[in-house]
């Protein structure tokens, strides 16, 4: 077992950007991370496109690029990282250090640390219709990692179907990219305009995040790509594969013939490790989904368990930056390797930072609210992937007498494949809250236990002789 001041799970925005911060005031830093190299999600492959594939940069935009600095003062700043290792158990004794279990390269390993840093990120919404197991249905998110980690990309022309800021960054780059898009499915609500001006004023202070989401729009609109609006009941077919798409739009029903059909409907935390030490959540009304309750530097309600990024709400890759950085910058006051004055001050120019990148967010989610159809699925629709439960049998298991998720799990099995109920969580809240005709936040959510990723018996078995 080895011991560190501060273990960070992550190396997205979030993860490099504290322990750049915690490095150089002086602790010890492991960071493990799922993905073979630094950048998370939003920056992924960043050091191998710019080292390797620079013609792939110019079409995955100047924010993309933003990463490569950071990810080299990451590379730099001496903390220990550990790339393509999967953490499936962390503990937090009352007191004592807290230890984090994960299986890398073969064996599994064991990090006891003063302070724990959460930046897993965010997940994208499972969209459930119809037919989306079906081959040729992937996310958005998923294809923008293809296109990023290899410039691989679904069978072309794209169906985009969704709603959100990621949508149209991801039909930007594909345009950019020379990808053909065969349409977009808009299924924003009318009036995101007239929803998102009480919000402008404030959202002004990050002017930055507004002008690109201009240019994102004026792209797409004149790209001649044909803009369904106001879609709704999608509908993918097909026998053994998609084949074509159904849907309503304020044009009447619709049906189109396409081989990739990509799903967006914006992102959510991921909660499964804040979960499972038992930290409190509350549901966000805004972004329809749990967020772990944080303090103003970070800090869960286990005492020196720490969330930074889009893991403790959303807010992209900027605002992950800053929340890394005030994290770290906490854990190192704590532990006396800043002096509090010099500590208070860079804090409070971080969150000066950050207040300016989540300025925009409130606008953001009046434009694109997250969709209130999943919590109202009755019927074949598969929500639990691994164990293929629909949503009729969730209903069916609270007409039984499944009052929240654990019981319905009970019933169903929903939320103990290999997955966790990472893909399932949420939309099992849902459609119970809808059911028994109750708030989100009094039907839970999941009770998470180890392990929460898939471990193999050697692995286990290591655990006993684990370094």
């Amino acid at each position: 077992m080895i011991r560190t001041d501060l273990a960070i799970i992550g190396a997205g925005p979030a993860g490099m950007s504290a322990a750049v911060a915690a490095r150089e005031a002086g602790l010890d830093v492991i960071v493990v991370d799922e993905q073979p190299a630094a950048g998370g999600q939003i920056w992924r492959a960043i050091e191998r496109n710019a080292r390797l594939r620079p013609g792939n940069l110019a079409f995955l935009g100047e924010d993309y690029v933003k990463g490569a600095e950071l990810a080299a003062r990451f590379a730099a700043s001496g903390a220990q990282h550990w790339p393509g290792s999967t953490v499936w158990h962390v503990e937090s004794p009352e007191d004592g250090d807290k230890t984090v279990t994960l299986a890398w390269d073969g064996a599994t390993r064991q990090v006891r640390c003063g302070a724990l840093l959460i930046a897993s990120g965010a997940m994208e919404r499972p969209v459930p219709v119809p037919g989306w197991t079906l081959p040729g249905v992937m996310t958005v998110g998923a294809a923008q990692t293809v296109l990023k980690s290899s410039g691989l990309f679904p069978e072309a022309p794209l169906l985009l179907a969704g709603s959100g800021p990621l949508l149209l960054l991801f039909a930007a780059q594909c345009l950019a990219a020379g990808i053909e898009i065969a349409a977009v499915l808009d299924t924003t609500p009318a009036g995101a305009r007239l929803r998102g001006l009480p919000h402008l004023p404030k959202a002004l202070l990050g002017w930055r995040t507004l002008l690109k989401g201009r240019r994102l729009m004026r792209t797409l609109s004149r790209s001649g790509v044909r803009i369904y609006r106001e879609v709704t009941k999608i509908e993918a077919l097909g026998a053994e594969h998609l084949e074509r798409v159904r849907f309503q739009s304020v044009g009447g029903p619709a049906e189109l013939e396409t081989a990739s059909l990509l799903l967006h409907e914006g992102v959510v935390p991921n909660p499964q490790l804040t979960r499972l030490l038992r930290c409190e959540h509350r549901w966000d009304r805004a972004q329809r989904c749990f967020r772990p309750e944080l303090s103003d530097r970070g800090e869960t309600s286990v005492e020196n368990v720490f969330v930074a990024g889009d893991g403790g709400g959303i807010g992209g890759a900027m605002a992950a930056v800053h929340a890394g950085r005030i994290a770290a910058l906490e854990v190192a006051e704590r532990f006396g390797a800043v002096n509090r004055p010099n500590g208070d001050v860079e804090i409070v120019k971080a969150r000066d930072a950050l207040r300016a990148e989540l300025a925009v967010r409130p606008l953001l989610d009046a434009m694109f609210p997250p969709p209130r159809w999943i919590g109202e699925l009755d019927g074949g629709e598969v929500i639990c992937r691994c164990e293929e439960v629909t949503a009729a049998d969730v209903r069916k298991a609270a007409a039984l007498g499944a009052p929240g998720p654990n019981q319905a799990k009970a019933f169903l099995r929903a939320g103990m494949g290999p997955c966790q109920g990472r893909m399932c969580g949420l939309t099992v809240t849902e459609i119970l809250a809808d059911a028994h005709g109750k708030h989100p936040e009094e039907i839970g959510y999941y009770r998470i236990r180890p392990p929460i990723k898939p471990v193999t018996l050697g692995e286990l078995a290591a655990l006993d002789g684990a370094d």
